[in-house]
């Protein structure tokens, strides 16, 4: 199991990595929307705001009204980022939840 700080870098590379390709990604999504990442095994969660291909505001805690809500274990959460796990499979065996309205959804597969 990972820890809560591997979980807070991991999502902190994702968001560098998000704003290195924020040109390329902002052209191809229009997507300014609230996030929940929300830790299973750790009971705990992350919250920000994905915004012009960016993730940004990044901070501990839940969002209970977040538009996107993302639930997964610690392990699951590192391997999404490193690029080990391809979050459509990830979603179809269960291992991540993700609610959000259909539209937001297909607007995020782009950015994964």
């Amino acid at each position: 199991m990972a820890t809560v700080d591997e979980c807070r870098q991991a999502l902190q590379d994702l968001a560098a990595r998000l704003e290195r390709n924020a040109e390329t990604v902002r052209d191809r999504v229009d997507l300014d929307r609230t996030l929940a990442c929300r830790i299973t095994d750790l009971e705990t969660a992350f919250h920000g705001r994905l915004t012009g291909g960016r993730l940004v505001e990044l901070a501990d805690g839940d969002d209970p009204k977040a538009k996107i809500a993302m639930s997964t274990t610690s392990d699951d959460l590192l391997a999404l980022v490193r690029g080990d796990l391809d979050v459509t499979r990830a979603v179809a065996n269960r291992r991540v939840s993700i609610k959000a309205n259909p539209f937001d959804l297909m607007k995020l597969r782009k950015l994964l």
